[in-house]
């Protein structure tokens, strides 16, 4: 009982701060935006010159999205920006954080021939942005690969990938770097090896061998971020004047006892998570932990490699943070996939006493857990020399359910109080001393949730999706327009 004592006495000294967290809580120049990625919320997958992404093959095979759908329409992003920015605008936020379809820019992914369609929708995006005085936060690849590069050179099982990446960041570099001074590269590259080349359930959907692909899909992923920001720090940063950094995603692990053995598991637990992409970045190499459990399977880096990583630093940490687990060590984690596995870590949404860590939201994977926010910053700060830390997703969900009455659905207290407390808990990591410089709330809207498909609700935003994908703003949207009009007060 002495370890759920200390962390909720933690918790309880930070109520009072939670239930009056304001904008006034946070420096001047901290950046408070609105999160989404392309293919969740554009559409338009046929217009505009785009070719096919590992998506768009994925969500049309029988049974990998719940609910049967795809996202080739989603929520019309692609002619309804506008009005999405005008929303983003109005609430108050001054940062949108959104990505690039690759096959927008290059249709095959090779990179011979850039589609001037799609570079003229995302300069459209970014100039609206800019009249409404919002700054873009851009990543460059959140999930939808080009199928051809998938097709013909197995995609990111290959290494020449990391030349393809390289040349689709630096066409966006010179398009949109004049105006866009806030990149990142990859969004979630642990989600993308685990998803799609572990357990299968993202695109594009491999199991075969996972215990290579997996890490050898993640050490291309490392390189070809690193080959992007060597390009940005090289040849754009001077003129440009911007930033760029990785997007990783980190479920906070607590030990679930004091014993030696569980503080161990809870260690490697976030090595696993956050070290296999951070550690390279900042060390030079994967954490000795996971080197120790997974041998030669983890890939080496070349010592060419190691000067491309080491040689042009990320200028800053992007973090998606959402839930926390009670862990302890186990032989047998019993849980799916190779990765899982190897980590020797079983997980548990239960203190000794029965009680839960924290209130569940919609998605089996999602439990309310605040202060797990301010450990991971404080986990970062420690670890990695307090790199700066902008925070580019966080938000929960509520299950889709067509019997309630839409106010009822729009009032979402629950929403409320999950940003009012993870909120708090980043004014209190900042307080620590950690260096974190701006926050995105997942989701500006509803959208097309990958393998769960429009089953999950996150967005400030409701979209109708029977009647027209009319939008309507939540409590939670209010909300946030009252949180940062305070910043005067």
């Amino acid at each position: 009982m002495a370890k759920k004592k200390l962390v909720l006495k933690q918790e309880e000294e930070h109520d009072s701060v939670t239930t009056q967290v304001r904008r006034a809580d946070f420096p001047p120049h901290f950046v408070f935006g609105v999160s989404t990625s392309s293919y969740q919320i554009e559409g338009g997958v046929d217009e505009g010159g785009r070719g096919k992404s590992i998506w768009d093959v994925f969500s049309h095979t029988e049974g990998k999205i719940v609910d049967g759908s795809n996202a080739d329409v989603s929520v019309d992003h692609y002619h309804r920006y506008k009005e999405d920015i005008d929303l983003i605008a109005e609430l108050g936020f001054k940062a949108y954080r959104f990505s690039i379809s690759w096959p927008r820019i290059f249709p095959d992914g090779l990179g011979t021939k850039v589609n001037e369609e799609g570079i003229a929708f995302y300069n459209n995006v970014i100039d609206s942005l800019l009249e409404k005085g919002i700054e873009p936060f851009v990543t460059l690849y959140h999930w939808d690969l080009p199928l051809h590069l998938h097709d013909s050179i197995g995609g990111w099982l290959n290494k020449q990938i990391v030349d393809y990446f390289a040349i689709f960041a630096d066409a966006c570099f010179a398009h949109f770097g004049d105006r866009v001074k806030n990149w990142t590269t990859i969004n979630e590259p642990l989600h993308i090896a685990v998803g799609g080349y572990d357990t299968g359930r993202s695109a594009p959907g491999r199991s075969h061998n996972p215990s290579v692909e997996t890490y050898l899909a993640a050490h291309h992923m490392i390189l070809a971020h690193s080959a992007a920001v060597s390009i940005y720090q090289n040849k754009y940063k001077e003129k440009q004047g911007g930033q760029i950094g990785l997007v990783v995603d980190c479920e906070w692990a607590e030990a679930n006892s004091d014993k030696i053995e569980d503080q161990c598991a809870a260690q490697r637990r976030v090595e696993f998570q956050l070290g296999w992409f951070l550690h390279p970045l900042y060390f030079g190499d994967y954490p000795k932990t996971m080197r120790e459990r997974l041998g030669d399977r983890l890939p080496e880096f070349t010592d060419e490699d190691k000067e491309l990583i080491l040689n042009g630093p990320m200028d800053f940490v992007g973090l998606n943070q959402y839930t926390s687990r009670l862990v302890f060590h186990a032989e047998d984690s019993g849980e799916e996939g190779h990765f899982e596995k190897s980590q020797q870590v079983a997980k548990m949404v239960e203190w000794e006493d029965g009680e839960m860590i924290g209130e569940k939201a919609a998605s089996d994977w999602l439990y309310i857990v605040p202060w797990g926010m301010r450990k991971v910053l404080k986990y970062i700060s420690d670890t990695y020399n307090n790199p700066p830390i902008y925070i580019m997703e966080n938000g929960m969900d509520d299950e889709e359910n067509e019997n309630v009455p839409l106010q009822e659905v729009l009032d979402d207290k629950r929403r409320v109080a999950f940003y009012k407390g993870y909120i708090a808990e980043v004014a209190q990591a900042i307080k620590d001393g950690v260096d974190v410089r701006g926050y995105c709330a997942w989701s500006l809207l509803d959208n097309f949730e990958w393998s769960h498909g429009y089953t999950k609700r996150f967005g400030l935003v409701y979209v109708d999706f029977k009647k027209g994908l009319t939008r309507h703003p939540k409590s939670s949207a209010i909300w946030f327009k009252d949180f940062l009009k305070d910043s005067q007060e």
